[in-house]
């Protein structure tokens, strides 16, 4: 069933995903006082917003889409400043996460995650930069999870905000390379003429 379906409506299912999810794990955010909860709820609301900008560009020629796939690429690099902002500020207030809410929370993250990867592996050249940056996006978001659930088990076992920390900083790192691979691959998506002097 899902092998059939168009990018567009693969897509419009990802963003209406990511865009549910960000208020569960926004709340749970809240309730636990994760820093890696925060910084990935941020993370699933940059993901709908690139997933509503990819249904937008679908269609488009190939200079708009590398417009839009350099924005994109930008974008990208939002959760990365915001989950910097919250490390400095769990370093400076240290206190645990609730390890129980951050790691449920983070299991149900990485369901979603998995789903809108497999739902956009086989898409994910469909047009071009555009569904790379979604499909990079929710890799990384699966890899950042499956970390999220190991600390959440860490900091239940050694009350400590150092896993927590470590996962801002690994959340940093996967959206920074996700963004320069879409800069790269918009770039290379601009027709030979516009290159020419």
């Amino acid at each position: 069933m899902f092998a059939r379906m168009s990018l567009r409506r693969a897509v419009i299912i990802v963003a209406i995903l990511n865009g549910l999810y960000f208020v569960v794990e926004f709340l749970m955010a809240s309730r636990s006082g994760s820093v890696s909860l925060f910084a990935d709820s941020i993370d699933f609301l940059e993901d709908a917003s690139l997933n509503v900008l990819l249904i937008l560009g679908i269609g488009w020629t190939a200079a708009r889409r590398a417009t839009l796939g350099r924005f994109l690429a930008v974008l990208l690099l939002f959760p990365a400043i915001t989950a910097l902002w919250v490390l400095v500020s769990k370093v400076m207030n240290p206190e645990p996460p609730a390890p129980f809410e951050w790691g449920i929370t983070s299991i149900g993250a990485l369901v979603v995650n998995l789903f809108c990867a497999y739902l956009l592996v086989s898409r994910r050249n469909s047009e071009g930069s555009l569904s790379k940056a979604a499909w990079l996006s929710a890799r990384n978001d699966a890899v950042v999870n499956v970390a999220m659930i190991a600390g959440a088990l860490l900091t239940l076992a050694w009350l400590s905000i150092w896993p927590d920390v470590v996962l801002g900083a690994v959340i940093i790192a996967l959206n920074a390379d996700a963004a320069v691979k879409v800069w790269r691959a918009a770039g290379a998506e601009r027709p030979a003429e516009s290159a020419e002097p």
